[in-house]
């Protein structure tokens, strides 16, 4: 089950476009993460270089995203450690419009800060949506058995 949950995981993900982003003493936050099939088990944001969590990431900070996607039917609470990266070549593969709303200037914008967050494990949860959980419900108040609502499992990275 770890090898399919660890896929559908990755699956998701990329199709999610936000968390929570918290680590050491910066607290949590939105933010955009950005899956890169070249940098496996690797999560990578943008935010400006005043920012708590990229100070935090200036130390190599332990960091934790939390996901909640109800259309991709992804929950998940994620744990790694997060550095800042001077990746231009990432930079330029992640860079797009969503990211360049928060800044002055382009990629080359001086408070741009590429952040990585290298993966140990994560905690996820994966469901077949509403009307699946609904039926679970309706048929384990009838049986009496638990409902199934999905897999459920802790990922190593």
């Amino acid at each position: 089950m770890s090898t399919d949950l660890k896929k559908e995981f990755w699956d998701r993900m990329e199709d999610i476009r936000s968390g929570m982003l918290g680590a050491d003493n910066a607290r949590s936050v939105p933010m955009s993460h950005f899956v890169d099939d070249d940098t496996p088990n690797t999560l990578w944001f943008i935010t400006a270089k005043d920012t708590d969590i990229s100070k935090a990431a200036g130390t190599g900070a332990d960091a934790e995203y939390i996901v909640s996607s109800k259309d991709e039917h992804l929950y998940a609470r994620i744990h790694g450690r997060i550095t800042v990266s001077h990746d231009d070549e990432q930079l330029d593969d992640i860079w797009n419009a969503f990211a360049a709303a928060w800044f002055d200037g382009d990629k080359n914008d001086p408070d741009v800060q590429l952040l990585r967050m290298d993966l140990k494990e994560a905690e996820v949860w994966v469901t077949e949506g509403n009307l699946k959980f609904l039926y679970e419900i309706a048929k384990a108040n009838v049986t009496d058995e638990k409902p199934d609502a999905g897999k459920h499992g802790t990922l190593m990275f």
